[in-house]
């Protein structure tokens, strides 16, 4: 099997030697989406929610790039800076799966720091 990079300017550049994203075979995986905007390569203000949902709008936009979108991923972990959050981010996290479809695998673990200094960060692995 052939690995292909994934790279789309609609969600934020690699801050670091990785690529948004990997194909190989049926499989993408995404590296972690951070709560930076594409546009201004700044972490998002206004706490815990606009952070979810720039994440999840950059996670949109590199499984797009890959051919593919949210209802095929098959495994999701989210990193949160504090459990706290949990409700707050799974509110968001799963408003963005449409009704009926089957939801991914999931992962939820409290990390002492994530880059930037971010509240929570999330990667998947899809199919496509």
């Amino acid at each position: 099997m052939t690995k292909e990079r994934i790279s789309t300017k609609a969600a934020p550049q690699a801050i670091g030697p990785y690529s948004q994203a990997v194909r190989i075979g049926d499989l993408v995986f995404t590296s972690g989406q951070l709560p930076i905007h594409p546009d201004s390569a700044l972490v998002v203000s206004g706490g815990i929610e606009a952070q979810t949902n720039q994440v999840m709008r950059n996670l949109m936009e590199v499984l797009k790039a890959a051919g593919t979108d949210l209802e095929h991923i098959v495994k999701c972990t989210v990193f949160l800076k504090n459990m706290d959050d949990f409700v707050v981010v799974n509110g968001i996290y799963g408003s963005y799966f449409p009704t009926g479809c089957i939801l991914p695998a999931r992962s939820a673990v409290q990390v002492a720091k994530l880059p930037r200094d971010v509240l929570v960060e999330i990667e998947t692995i899809a199919t496509y």
